[in-house]
């Protein structure tokens, strides 16, 4: 039986990296004709092409396709071996099939944490060189500059920027609020703040600060440090920030915004509920897979992709759906993110239940 494991579990990873491999490359054949112009004109050099735009490129591609190609691996190995009633030899030899299933699932289960290591480690940092890539030589992704900003950034305080600098992190008509419920009892202004990334302060200059309460009081000053809860990226919005944060700064990204009484945090809490089922969706679509594509059908392997195909794209605009209801609050981000994966566990029983015996 060990033969046979090891057989299966080439065949599932090998038919994965070719298939998805084979895209990948006709994918940047493509991209490379279409953003040549843009490389050339703006000068970028032939190791920043490869290193920084299509290197990154890769493990964003992996992750983004993993399901699809997951189950077309699955279904078009298996489906040869039940062409070849090889499963019913197998089967007939007295192994179970949920023993035949046994190398599919130790695949599936690594291709899982490759694709929770991808979602949550790698892509965060391969995106951001990516980003800064397009950036420079294809696209603005990130605005060079922020202007009329207003930031809550702890309950009943608030910061007010008439011009923020991104590269020089660098905020200028700096202000900032404090309430005590409808009134105000402290408020600051500077010409500028310039935010110190070594010790994580911001310096402001030309400041006027001013106390309500209990007395009012003012004092004017050259120079002032101030900690604040509150980040140079909370000053100016990046597209695809998501993909720039990994699971642990999503997490503190979310706790830090409900400690400044921000109601925004939906997005982010869906995205982090998400990054941890999405991976399980891998050994339940692997299952699926195998269990339908196990019995030799009139329609072969042509029939088995199709249902394969039809089920995976029912899968992610499933999960698309989850999350435009959980948006609009009818779904918790907990539920969005887990509910395709039961749905579709259900599916899952209901062709094991119909595979062949």
């Amino acid at each position: 039986m060990k033969k046979l494991d090891w057989y299966i579990f080439k065949k599932y990873l090998g038919t994965f990296l070719f298939s998805i491999s084979l895209l990948i490359i006709i994918v940047i054949v493509f991209d490379v004709s279409e953003n040549i112009d843009n490389f050339m004109k703006n000068n970028a050099t032939f190791k920043e092409v490869v290193f920084n735009y299509y290197v990154p490129f890769i493990p964003y591609f992996i992750n983004l396709f993993i399901y699809l190609f997951v189950f077309i691996s699955v279904i078009f190995f298996t489906s040869k071996m039940a062409g070849h009633t090889e499963v019913i030899a197998i089967l007939s030899s007295g192994i179970s099939f949920k023993r035949f299933l046994q190398p599919y699932i130790i695949a599936a289960v690594l291709l899982s944490l490759v694709s929770f290591y991808l979602g949550n480690f790698l892509i965060p940092k391969t995106d951001a060189i990516r980003r800064e890539f397009k950036d420079k030589y294809i696209e603005r992704l990130t605005k060079s500059s922020g202007s009329n900003i207003h930031v809550q950034i702890e309950k009943g305080t608030y910061v007010y920027v008439g011009n923020f600098d991104i590269k020089k992190k660098i905020a200028y008509k700096f202000t900032i609020e404090e309430f005590d419920g409808n009134e105000l009892k402290y408020k600051v202004i500077a010409d500028k703040a310039t935010y110190d990334t070594i010790n994580g302060i911001w310096k402001l200059s030309n400041y006027v600060e001013r106390y309500i309460r209990p007395e009012e009081t003012m004092y004017k000053g050259k120079e002032k440090d101030m900690t604040l809860m509150l980040q140079p990226r909370d000053l100016y919005n990046i597209k695809e920030e998501f993909e720039e944060m990994n699971l642990f700064e999503i997490y503190d990204h979310i706790q830090d915004l409900e400690l400044k009484g921000a109601d925004n945090t939906l997005p982010y809490k869906i995205e982090m509920h998400k990054r941890i089922a999405s991976p399980v969706a891998i050994i339940i679509l692997t299952v699926i897979g195998a269990a339908l594509s196990s019995r030799k059908t009139r329609g072969g392997i042509g029939l088995h992709l199709g249902i394969g195909i039809a089920i995976t794209f029912s899968y992610i605009l499933f999960m698309e759906f989850s999350r435009v209801f959980a948006l609009s609050g009818v779904f918790s981000p907990f539920i969005a993110a887990w509910l395709p994966n039961i749905i579709f566990s259900v599916i899952g029983i209901y062709f094991l239940v119909k595979a062949p015996k």
